[in-house]
């Protein structure tokens, strides 16, 4: 696959049944604040090389332009499954905020503590970069990463952060963890983890 093609799409008789829904460690008291609330006060912060910073809440991100694709998403771990994802494409919010030009990568981060990953500006605006609110057609149910995920369907699972609230346009990932573009390159994983 290049860094352009498209991840393989399946039709809707090949979304799986049981989808697996990994672990998480457990969830901060201000996630369940959020949910208690039904997440109403939740909102993706958008910063860094941007001309418009901006804070985006849950209703202003369903109604922007919405993509949906049945993809599979593969963990390094061994297990897949093929599901449905629909939300607004991380390209448009780029769009919104203003990204400089001199933005080379989207780093983006989790509610959860120490759960960030980074992307650059060949996948940021690839058409199957979601940010995605809804699964197989209802709401991103909190243990496949509700209510916000990014879904990056052209690398691993470890790529699609669940719990997603701020996007940081850089362009240097030094000042970032290690350095070294993610979590789980942090622990070891490859920092481009295409399939």
């Amino acid at each position: 696959m290049t860094r352009h093609s498209l991840a393989r799409e399946f039709s809707r008789s090949q979304i799986s049944k049981d989808p697996f829904a990994n672990e998480v460690a457990p969830l901060r008291e201000e996630f369940k604040r959020f949910q208690q609330g039904a997440f109403a006060d939740w909102r993706l912060i958008v910063d860094g090389m941007v001309a418009r910073p901006a804070s985006f809440s849950q209703v202003e991100l369903k109604s922007f332009p919405r993509r949906s694709h049945i993809t599979m998403i593969q963990c390094e771990e061994g297990w897949s499954y093929v599901a449905e994802w629909t939300g607004v494409p991380l390209s448009h919010v780029l769009e919104l905020v203003g990204a400089l030009p001199q933005v080379r990568y989207v780093v983006y981060r989790s509610i959860q503590p120490d759960w960030w990953e980074s992307i650059d500006m060949a996948d940021a605006p690839h058409p199957q970069t979601l940010l995605t609110y809804e699964m197989n057609g209802g709401e991103l149910p909190v243990g496949f990463g509700g209510p916000l995920r990014m879904r990056v369907s052209r690398q691993l699972g470890y790529k699609s952060v669940k719990y997603l609230n701020r996007l940081t346009l850089t362009d240097n990932l030094k000042p970032f963890g290690k350095g070294l573009g993610g979590a789980n390159s942090d622990g070891g994983y490859a920092w481009y983890a295409g399939l």
